[in-house]
């Protein structure tokens, strides 16, 4: 069980992880050692998965950001398995949902270019076995990034 103390703590990591206990503690009217106590106990129960840094794409040469759509031929787990372990093998895409409705699944997929987005789907999402139909949505602009979970 977590508390409002605890939910706060959650709250200012998934702004900065970099606080340390004492800026923690010091936000949230704690002493040092009982805010990085807490912090140890909400990692280690899972409530923190990651810690992680957000890289700008445009400055490691990412410039296309799209949503890919696949709608599958098949549902039959052996080839979705294979579908699956592809997607993990392909550093473009950066996230990957099951869907209800007509798609089955969503891709969120970074690219240096257009060519390299085309090359993602003709040369290896298109082809799989499993694979009937993929459309792609570019993103013109992005007005919200991700800024947390609604804590």
């Amino acid at each position: 069980m977590i508390d409002a103390v605890d939910i706060k703590i959650l709250a200012l990591l998934q702004k900065d992880s970099t606080l340390t206990a004492q800026d923690l503690g010091e936000r949230i009217g704690l002493s040092p050692s009982q805010a990085a106590r807490r912090r140890a106990r909400l990692e280690s129960e899972g409530y923190v998965s990651a810690y992680t840094a957000r890289i700008d794409p445009m400055r490691v040469g990412l410039t296309v950001q799209a949503f890919v759509q696949v709608q599958m031929a098949t549902h039959a787990p052996d080839k979705a398995r294979t579908f699956t372990r592809m997607l993990e093998t392909l550093p473009e895409v950066v996230s990957a949902w099951t869907l209800t409705g007509e798609a089955d699944y969503l891709l969120r997929v970074w690219c240096a270019d257009l060519p390299a987005l085309n090359r993602l789907i003709h040369e290896q999402l298109l082809p799989h076995p499993a694979v009937a139909r993929v459309q792609s949505q570019i993103v013109m602009n992005q007005l919200k990034e991700f800024g947390g979970l609604p804590l």
